[in-house]
Parts: C-alpha cells; structure tokens; sequence
C-alpha cells in the first residue's frame, strides 16, 4: 500500500488567512493528503481555545505551532515587529520541526505549502529539497498588482518606495477593474512606518516567489478571469470558505456565537442589517460612535460582530446604553457563523470591510444581500462633505439615509 502525500501547510498568522488555508488542507485530505498544519503558538493557542466548542481534530490534519519570535505581551498589530520576529526566529524553528516530524512519522513532508506573506518559507523549503507551492488568500488583482511592481516603476506610477507618482487609475489588463494609485494596498496599511514595511516585505517575497513551482490563489475564473488570462501561472482553486463541508474545523480566533442563528429566526425575512468588519479591522471611538448611532437610527433590527479587540476606547458604559436604546431590535456578538448569517433569510443588507473572505462569501449566499463596502462609504462621505455647505448636506443625507433603511 503506497503511503499518502505529506505536505506542510503554513499560513499567514491572520483570521483570514487561517481560515483558506485550512479549507485547503480538507480539500487536499480529501484528495489523499497527509497535512501538517503549522500556525505561531500564539494563533495555536487562540485557535485551539475557539476549537474546544468544535470537538475533536480534524481526520487528516495534524495541528502544530512554533515561536514567531516576539514575546507573550507583544502586540501582534504591528507588521513591522511580526516581520523582524518571523525572520528572527521562524525559519531555524520549522527546519527543526521538519526534521523531527521526517524523524517521527512514515510519511515524510514533501511539499512546503506556504501563504505569499511567509515567503521565507520557500528558502527553507530549498535548503532541504523540499518542493514549494504558494498559497495566495486573497484576490489575484491584488496579487497581480504586487507582481506588477517592477513594470509600475517603470512606468512611472508609483517610485521605488511604492508612493503614487501619478494619481490616475490604470487596469492591469483589459476587463479587469480599473485600478487607481492611491489605492494600492501598500499605501493603506496603517502610518508611513507601516507602508514602507509592508512595501519592503512585497518586493521580498515577489523575489523568493520564484521558488515555489506554483501560485494556488483562493479565485475562480467567473470573477476574475481577466486577471488569470493575464498571469496564466496563477492555479484557481476557490472559492476557499470556511465550513464548506460538514464537521470541517474553522480555525476560527474566537469562539462562534451560533445563538444569533436562533435570534435570526425571530426576525422578520428581509429585515436585518448584518454588521462585520472582518479579523483585523480596528475603529477609533468616533468612528465606532458613528456606527453604532447609524445602527440605532435606522430602527432595524441588527446584528453586529463586535471582536473584543474592535475597539478599545469604549467603555463599558456607553456599551451598556447603546444595548439597553437598542432592546429588542439589536445583538451583538463577538463572532458569528458569517456564512449561516448570510444565507440567513432574515437578513437584507451586508455592511462590511470587503475583505476577499467576506466579499467571497457575500457574493456565494444563495440570496444577494446590499452588500455596503467601507470604502464606498468613505469615498461617498468625502464627496458629499468635501466643499460648501457640507453641514447642511451632511444633515440631509443622514436623514436620507435613515428613511431609507427604514423603508
């Protein structure tokens, strides 16, 4: 009997990275897989405490963790200090792991299959002839963006630090959405510090992505075919959404407050704001202020995913008030089941960040929902308010808005 195909899986420390390349790892047990699921010990030990309400391992994937190099108290937010810990401490700790794991079971690792962001990974997977294969989350636009650096310079969209030099809008190929220079992902990501970072860390892993034999993006060719035409190396294999199949395990960061299910069921079909801001998002007090009084001026009823790191100028006061206004018609929870809420009948309308995971998700429910991105609320609120007279606007299109979502 020939033994079963080991490979490593090593995703970006992020909920939604996790998330794909753990649907992947089922896909690919099912498919004769052996599957060595390594995460840091820090995402190990929240995945594993959201787990315990899940029951048992996954048939297949064996869960593992090693140090990302900062200690206990670090916080994570920061790309800057997840970049030095990673390279620091990270790659002598999965050779190791390789070793002993290549020591302990019949089935040796034969293939290294990591996320883009931990592209170190495919030096490692070098050095002991280990084949590579890249793991892309999110969508291949952007990855095609990051690909594209080089010709951007060239061009003279962008310099050699990723800042627009021409604020226009560009498609990488024909049909697919226009682009504009302000809106690279490089240069939305957190201060200046943060962007030159995660700039530095996109032109370093396009550098050791030729290591890797191949490119799997969580994609398919309906959305985004123009994009695959133009990069033909790029292998769709998604959409990669989180409990696909019955009993898969989520790896989800927080446990799953399934009771909001029950609370949907009470609600009237087609009434119900879904508000969701993915794993990473983080609000200021205004801005959450300013949700939170949106929600409570529409009189609809609400659900509302508020992580326990949303925000952290509120305090428990205020929490207690907006909950007691909002009685009846609102919940809030720390986590949901995000594809059962979607595909929810009671549920009208998606606010969301637009993550690839929620927009992927958004799009695949059986009925479609107004799906309302951060972006386009931002973009809207900036013409709306950007020349005179912008109080008495702002005034009527609040109240606008809230007729609307009462109607």
């Amino acid at each position: 009997m020939s033994s079963r195909p080991h490979a490593l899986v090593v995703p970006f420390p992020a909920q939604g990275h996790v998330t794909p390349c753990l649907a992947l790892s089922h896909s690919l047990v099912e498919q004769g897989f052996r599957i060595t699921f390594v995460t840091t010990e820090f995402i190990h030990d929240r995945v594993a405490a959201a787990l315990s309400d899940e029951g048992g391992d996954a048939e297949g994937i064996h869960m593992v963790s090693i140090p990302d190099g900062l200690a206990p108290g670090d916080g994570r937010n920061s790309l800057g200090k997840l970049v030095y810990g990673f390279s620091r401490a990270m790659p002598g700790c999965l050779e190791e792991l390789i070793t002993k794991t290549n020591e302990s079971v019949g089935e040796k690792i034969k293939w290294i299959i990591a996320d883009e962001n931990m592209a170190w990974t495919f030096e490692v997977a070098k050095k002991m002839g280990i084949r590579a294969a890249c793991f892309w989350a999110a969508s291949a636009a952007v990855l095609a963006t990051f690909i594209s650096i080089p010709e951007l310079i060239r061009s003279g969209f962008v310099d050699a630090d990723g800042l627009p030099r021409k604020h226009e809008e560009f498609q990488l190929s024909p049909g697919a959405p226009s682009i504009r220079t302000t809106h690279f992902v490089w240069n939305r990501a957190g201060d200046a510090e943060e962007q030159r970072v995660f700039f530095q860390l996109v032109v370093s892993n396009n550098k050791l992505l030729e290591l890797a034999e191949c490119v799997i993006c969580n994609t398919f060719h309906e959305i985004e075919s123009p994009v695959l035409t133009l990069f033909p190396n790029l292998l769709p294999v998604g959409p990669l959404l989180s409990g696909q199949t019955s009993g898969e395990r989520m790896g989800n960061f927080w446990p799953v407050d399934t009771t909001c299910v029950e609370w949907l069921d009470e609600q009237p079909a087609n009434s119900v704001v879904y508000a969701a801001f993915g794993s990473l998002t983080v609000l200021d007090r205004r801005q959450f202020e300013e949700l939170a009084l949106g929600l409570e001026l529409s009189r609809r009823p609400f659900l509302w995913v508020v992580r326990p790191d949303l925000t952290n100028e509120i305090g428990a006061a205020w929490l207690d008030g907006f909950r007691e206004r909002t009685m009846g018609r609102g919940r809030m929870v720390s986590w949901s089941p995000q594809r059962r809420v979607l595909a929810h009948p009671s549920v009208a309308c998606f606010l969301s960040h637009c993550g690839w995971n929620s927009t992927l998700e958004g799009v695949l429910i059986p009925d479609e929902k107004g799906t309302v991105p951060r972006e386009q609320i931002k973009e809207k609120l900036e013409e709306l308010l950007g020349d005179a007279g912008m109080k008495a606007r702002a005034l009527m299109w609040k109240e606008s808005v809230v007729d609307a979502m009462r109607d």
